[in-house]
């Protein structure tokens, strides 16, 4: 079994703490998508939205806990993505990086707009201005010191932490007859239509949507090589994180269906908000409208230090200019922090300057390359297990049951979702465009993969390789 090592190009000895990963963990998963984005979803589905939301939390918990497993198994690599090369090869390495450090680029644009359009209820500057000075602040965050984001990460999520809680128990006193008038709990979930007022179909519809504001969960790995007792404190987070959101998720989305019609919810309009005013909450959108902010700068601040360490790894693993993977005196790699805010920096000014054309085409070629991530996470794990059983290695401590089988029906799950979105006219440019970001990477691997080639007269240079783990034991730098 590999040993535990820092990968080349690792930010130094390791200062977040358990507190922090887990808060990380939780940020990144819990943010807009739940306290507005879950408006279409409810909006388009019904009360059998929750449906959708059991499945899909599902669908995260199976991922997570694969990726939690291959931690275990083979500790020491790094983020998920070098547990991808290691399952599924190079190829997949290249691509996977790329393909997540370009999706959350382009969360750094959306979400700098998105903050700055709320700040302007307070502070009367344009909307370009706004968005430089958030992201300058978060660049400045994330310069300082890693352990200067992970407390920032750490308030900023417990903000959200506790409005979730809050909410929660509040909603529960409200559907019981505790506070406030009645609510007619029944009435809610079958009249306007049923349970079911669209059909089948527009659940399945909704999966994507809900999918997508559940993403970030798996961005406390990209802190691996900068956390206390690493694989220790990352498999545990990879094995609990799912089912806790779920919960959350389940929990806050049941209680508004309960405490007002479905069709009280409008797309774009924050639910927690119409629940709120329901239950007699003062201030309801004043609340909200400080916790939705929060989670876009939480968002923010995380998307640029995922983007810079994820160039960082690239870098190290030769899939990069080895210059990205420069480190400051702090450990913090500098270089990538600066690329990657300027290039979310310039995702914002397209969506001020060609919304309907560059903006729109960067959203749709975004918008499903983490579904391919998942799918490339959970055939890494497929590859890596069956390597390690095959070689004698019993997983006593397999959090991931009804393997292979479990793998094979999730991969066929988000084919089905992939299926889903190029069936929906709404969806269907966004699945072919991301198809398309895909496999533009890919071309790219092939032009490097050339280009090593002929530097090294025809072959690829020959690395020392574990043969049970595929552990590259002398790692090649191009």
């Amino acid at each position: 079994m590999a040993g535990i090592s820092r990968q080349p190009g690792s930010a130094g000895p390791g200062r977040l703490k358990t507190r922090h990963v887990s808060m990380i963990a939780f940020g990144g998963i819990v943010g807009a998508g739940l306290f507005v984005g879950s408006s279409v979803a409810v909006a388009g589905a019904g009360p059998a939205v929750l449906l959708g939301y059991m499945a899909t939390g599902a669908l995260v918990m199976v991922v997570l806990r694969a990726l939690g497993e291959m931690l275990l198994a083979v500790p020491g690599r790094g983020s998920f993505i070098d547990y991808i090369r290691l399952g599924n090869g190079e190829w997949a390495g290249f691509l996977s990086g790329w393909l997540y450090w370009f999706y959350w680029v382009i969360v750094i644009g959306s979400e700098a707009i998105a903050g700055a359009i709320l700040l302007q209820d307070w502070v009367s500057l344009p909307v370009w201005m706004l968005a430089v000075m958030l992201v300058l602040l978060v660049k400045l965050i994330n310069m300082v010191s890693v352990d200067l984001f992970g407390e920032c990460e750490f308030w900023l999520a417990a903000v959200k932490l506790v409005c979730v809680v809050g909410f929660i128990a509040t909603g529960l006193l409200f559907v019981l007859h505790g506070l406030g008038h009645a609510p007619h709990v029944l009435a809610n979930l079958t009249a306007h239509g049923g349970p079911m007022p669209h059909g089948a179909l527009a659940v399945v519809g909704m999966i994507p949507t809900i999918l997508f504001s559940m993403m970030g969960s798996e961005t406390a790995t990209v802190a691996a090589a900068e956390t206390e007792n690493a694989e220790a404190n990352i498999a545990r987070v990879t094995r609990s994180t799912a089912l806790r959101i779920s919960l959350f998720y389940v929990s806050s989305i049941g209680l508004i269906l309960c405490s007002v019609p479905w069709t009280d919810i409008v797309p774009g309009h924050s639910p927690f908000v119409t629940a709120m005013v329901a239950m007699g909450v003062p201030g309801a959108g004043m609340i909200i409208q400080l916790v939705v902010f929060s989670a876009i700068f939480s968002c923010l601040n995380s998307s640029i230090y995922i983007t810079s360490r994820v160039l960082l790894g690239l870098a190290a693993a030769g899939d990069a200019p080895r210059w990205f993977g420069g480190l400051a005196a702090r450990g913090v790699p500098t270089r990538a922090v600066i690329v990657s805010s300027v290039s979310g920096l310039l995702v914002a000014f397209s969506s001020i300057l060609a919304p309907d054309t560059i903006f729109a085409f960067l959203l749709g070629a975004s918008g499903a390359v983490i579904l391919l991530v998942y799918m490339l996470i959970v055939t890494a794990h497929l590859a890596v297990r069956g390597r390690l059983e095959r070689a004698g290695h019993r997983f006593a401590f397999s959090t991931l049951p009804f393997f292979p089988w479990i793998n094979y029906l999730v991969v066929a799950g988000m084919g089905g979702i992939y299926s889903a979105m190029l069936l929906d006219d709404g969806q269907r440019m966004t699945a072919l465009s991301s198809l398309g970001c895909a496999g533009f990477v890919l071309a790219l691997y092939g032009i490097r993969r050339h280009a090593v080639q002929r530097r090294s007269g025809g072959d690829l240079p020959r690395r020392a390789v574990d043969p049970v783990t595929g552990t590259v034991l002398e790692p090649r730098r191009i």
